[in-house]
């Protein structure tokens, strides 16, 4: 009897894939952790930290996700993952090696190369392997790597770091990811598609379609807002603690773990199950669970960082570090269902494009150069009055995703000789993509 069955490997490969995940964000955030020891040894300003967390990453991760994910879609997804995973490892490892802040922000700038070709085509298999009505669910799940990784990232980068060194932090956990490539390569196997490699629209096809669909616009900066203040927030948050509640480096990674796990966890699945739940008797919910969550949030973060009181902070950061969670299934798995499934890969990178262009490298860095202006009136406060200012981003990302809601009832799954259509595509290729959108809306 096999010990992977036909039933079994959906679960399976989605688990693998949240492994990657985790990885991902491992060596995305464990920068964040280890921010005051770099900072001290190097000489940095929060302005250099911020272009290391944002800009250094998110510039090459950003646009080479498009030809990445385009290539994935056209030969093997799974190959691809692969590949990647093996790239940002070992460029992580190389952070721990930097003396100085241009040798830190080039290996920055590799492990964004490498996790580049790691989301958008993970998107895509997962959306293979599970059917409509439980893919918001599937692609939640798989958001988990999210919190997970970033709370194994700061929970090892802090022990390491305090016990050992921040170099050694980084050669630990690149390593390890290039580990388990050999895995992820045995378990991970691209489903086979409909239609051949050949027939495949091109990549304008797929830019057209969605250029054609205002929902994935609204989701696309909605999403970019929030992510803004998502990732200041995440990578600031660690320097916050130690500065204005005077947390040591063991207890700030114990404080943002926590917040990850319970929270992030929490807020994840419960945006995708209401995301299903909801959108399946009205689609305009995959806009409207986000929106929601996103405004809830505003008061109780701000709460959290007027609070002196580590306890009555970590109580009211809670909530709000779920619902900023709440919006990656449903507003991912609306996106899916925008284009045709062979194009799912090259939708997401496009949608990655504009959310990480805008989010990561922009809010990162907005922040640590707001809290450096503001430190000649606020001092060691400063940092708390430049997020608590970003927080108006979440207002903008809940009107624009809620906008984005009655829009979705018409282009999910739509086809429109005037909006997909595109000149030079051969007939029975554009019957072949329409059928298969036709097929899942």
């Amino acid at each position: 009897m096999p010990i992977i069955t036909q039933s079994s490997r959906p679960r399976l490969v989605l688990a693998m894939l949240l492994v990657v995940y985790i990885f991902n964000f491992v060596d995305r955030q464990i920068l964040a952790i280890l921010a005051a020891p770099i900072q001290q040894e190097l000489g940095l300003s929060d302005r250099q930290l911020g272009l290391l967390g944002g800009i250094a990453f998110a510039l090459l991760y950003s646009t080479l996700g498009v030809p990445l994910a385009w290539l994935a879609d056209r030969t093997s997804r799974s190959r691809v993952v692969t590949g990647s995973l093996m790239l940002w490892s070992g460029f992580t490892a190389l952070c721990g090696l930097a003396t100085g802040f241009w040798q830190i922000f080039l290996a920055r700038l590799g492990v964004g190369i490498g996790e580049a070709g790691g989301v958008a085509p993970s998107y895509a298999i997962i959306s293979e392997y599970f059917p409509p009505r439980r893919r918001a669910l599937a692609l939640s799940v798989y958001s988990l790597g999210i919190p997970l990784g970033s709370a194994a990232g700061v929970l090892a980068g802090g022990y390491i770091a305090a016990r050992i060194d921040w170099r050694t932090a980084f050669i630990a956990v690149g390593l390890a990811g290039m580990l388990i490539a050999p895995l992820v390569r045995l378990i991970v196997r691209d489903k086979p598609r409909a239609a051949p490699v050949a027939s495949k629209p091109a990549f304008a096809t797929v830019a057209r379609t969605l250029a054609g669909k205002p929902s994935f616009w609204l989701l696309s900066f909605g999403a970019a807002s929030g992510s803004m203040i998502g990732y200041g927030l995440a990578f600031w948050l660690p320097s916050l603690m130690r500065r204005s509640f005077g947390l040591d480096l063991i207890a700030t990674s114990h404080f943002l773990a926590g917040l990850l796990l319970i929270g992030g966890v929490g807020g994840i699945v419960a945006g995708g199950w209401l995301a299903d739940r909801l959108g399946a008797r009205d689609r305009a919910w995959f806009g409207y669970v986000p929106a929601i969550a996103y405004l809830i949030s505003i008061p109780l973060f701000a709460g959290g960082m007027h609070g002196g009181d580590v306890r009555i902070a970590f109580a009211l950061f809670l909530l709000p570090q779920a619902l900023s969670y709440a919006w990656l299934g449903p507003v991912l798995s609306a996106v899916q269902h925008l284009v045709a499934p062979p194009e799912r890969a090259t939708a997401a990178a496009l949608f990655l494009l504009i959310n990480n262009l805008i989010g990561l490298s922009g809010g990162i860095y907005a922040l640590g150069a707001l809290s450096d202006a503001l430190t000649p009136l606020y001092g060691s406060d400063a940092l708390r009055h430049a997020m608590l200012g970003g927080l108006s981003l979440y207002a903008v990302a809940a009107l624009l995703v809620g906008l984005a809601g009655p829009h979705l009832r018409r282009d999910w799954g739509s086809r429109s000789p005037r909006r997909n259509d595109v000149p030079g595509e051969h007939r029975e290729d554009r019957r072949t993509r329409n059928d298969a959108i036709d097929h899942e809306g």
